[in-house]
């Protein structure tokens, strides 16, 4: 008896690490199985309205269609190397450069001093966050409008007031060198009151006992803004920079509204050319490769910046 429990206990210790591992495994979906089923509307949507899409983006890129009847014929990575050297995508892409640059930095200080000037919750400061927040409500076909009769030369709004103070007045939307930057006015008006939102919320998280004891030490305003408040908000900054990159490349009917991409193309950005090469000139495998070269582009960027935040958060 003594010999025989030794040669038991080993045989019962050979097999309970798989069946240990197969019964935590299904402990473990049984414990998740409500969350995968509240999740599973949003998932079938996603799988059907974005992946999906996305996959026959992929698929439509290696092909060619000479006529829209015609049948398809595979032509592997030509799409891509076609937009790659297309001079309209190159501009496109400049473009789309420089308005990120021109509405993100703007939209961003904006809201960071909305967010900082109203930080302080009371009627007076409720009222002018909705008062700043109220064109991110108007739809951007709206908003271009309504600038669509500021803009017009000579007898809008704006060539009324400055018009007193120029010389000669600028054709705002029909200048290349200025229509660009005419555009960007509208986004940095819609954006700015959006972003001070995310400001707002990140100064919550400023620790009050650290900017007592800040100005109990003598630190003025401008020194607390910048050894406290802004290394404070550099998760926020990371967050809402993403969010201005996609703004950015994603919207679009301003352009289609005002100017259609011109004028000489000084207006045309990536997404109007994706639309220009699918509807105008009906190349889907040119359009198809666009896009996905503007996603990889958006993917990475936004993979660095999470990286970035979780390194610092890990960092912390």
């Amino acid at each position: 008896m003594s010999l025989a429990e030794p040669a038991a206990l080993s045989v019962a210790a050979s097999a309970p690490p798989r069946l240990h591992l197969a019964r935590r495994f299904i402990a473990r979906f049984k414990a998740s199985l409500p969350a995968y089923l509240l999740l599973l509307p949003s998932l079938v949507f996603l799988a059907l309205f974005t992946y999906g899409a996305m996959g026959r983006v992929l698929i439509d890129a290696l092909y060619q269609r000479a006529t829209p009847k015609a049948p398809l014929r595979f032509v592997g990575l030509d799409n891509i190397r076609a937009v790659l050297a297309d001079p309209a995508f190159t501009g496109a892409v400049i473009n789309n450069l420089i308005y990120a640059v021109g509405t993100a930095i703007p939209s961003i200080g904006l809201a960071l001093l909305f967010a900082l000037a109203l930080a302080r919750t009371n009627a007076v400061t409720s009222a002018l966050r909705a008062a700043l927040f109220l064109p991110v409500l108007i739809p951007m076909v709206a908003a271009s409008a309504l600038f669509l009769f500021i803009f017009l030369p000579n007898v809008g709004l704006l060539d009324h007031y400055i018009g007193r103070l120029l010389p000669v007045l600028p054709n705002w939307l029909g200048d290349p060198d200025i229509a660009l930057y005419a555009i960007m006015i509208i986004t940095v008006w819609k954006n700015a009151g959006y972003y001070m939102l995310f400001f707002l919320a990140g100064l919550q998280a400023v620790p009050e006992d650290v900017m007592e004891a800040a100005h109990l030490d003598g630190a003025g305003p401008f020194m607390r803004l910048r050894y406290i408040i802004l290394p404070e908000l550099k998760p926020t900054f990371l967050f809402v920079i993403v969010i201005a990159t996609l703004n950015a490349v994603t919207q679009v009917d301003h352009v289609f509204v005002l100017t259609q991409g011109g004028p000489s193309n000084s207006t045309n950005l990536v997404l109007f050319y994706i639309y220009q090469q699918a509807v105008e000139h009906f190349d889907v495998g040119k359009a198809s490769a666009a896009t996905l070269l503007t996603l990889a582009a958006l993917m990475g960027l936004t993979a660095l910046s999470f990286r970035t935040m979780a390194d610092r958060e890990g960092g912390a």
